[in-house]
């Protein structure tokens, strides 16, 4: 769902966006973990003044400065600060619209919705949003596979939202990404192995 929510980029400029949506959540998630202070120095850092309203559409380089100051700040790789953004933001987006999530009782069945129901409300909910679609192999009953494609090769954030959705539904879960596209693949393949959590 937070990988949905980019703007794909139309008329002349082509300049990709994002959903203000993505940074009230990141400023939500850094606030409640490293305080308010670092929040500011990493809008500072940035060089952005961290106005945003849910709705509205900011540069994709915007985001990217973001994350690339909190790894500077953290001294933590900036595929690992997405990943963890990812995992943190789920438990908020659950809150938000828990309407996606009631109707399931394990990360698997979650996710196989991706495409054909929240997506398809995510773009009611924020009209322009970009929706990645994932392709979904099956045939196994412990492993999903999930194929994912995206100019951003935001496939970490793919992976924290996975996180955070096993999390939610008291599963573990074990990732495994055999080709990527950060790696020069064409795509990005996922395989999510899911055991209940132990107590």
């Amino acid at each position: 769902m937070i990988c949905s929510v980019f703007q794909r980029p139309t008329g002349p400029a082509m300049e990709a966006r994002v959903k203000g949506i993505v940074f009230n959540l990141l400023a939500e998630v850094v606030q409640s973990e490293h305080g308010e202070d670092t929040w500011d120095a990493l809008l500072d850092a940035a060089h952005a003044d961290g106005s945003y309203t849910s709705l509205g559409n900011y540069p994709d380089e915007e985001l990217a400065r973001l994350i690339a100051a909190a790894s500077a700040a953290l001294q933590t790789p900036a595929d690992t600060i997405v990943r963890w953004f990812g995992r943190r933001a789920l438990p908020l987006l659950a809150e938000r619209y828990p309407g996606f999530f009631v109707a399931h009782t394990s990360t698997r069945s979650f996710l196989l919705t991706l495409n054909d129901i929240i997506h398809k409300e995510v773009r009611k909910l924020y009209p322009g949003a970009d929706v990645p679609v994932f392709e979904f192999d099956t045939s196994s009953p412990e492993i999903l596979v999930m194929g994912y494609r995206s100019p951003r090769r935001l496939c970490a954030l793919a992976e924290g939202f996975i996180e955070g959705a096993a999390a939610h539904y008291g599963e573990q879960v074990t990732l495994e990404q055999p080709i990527c596209m950060n790696r020069g693949d064409a795509k990005c393949l996922l395989k999510v192995s899911l055991t209940v959590a132990s107590t």
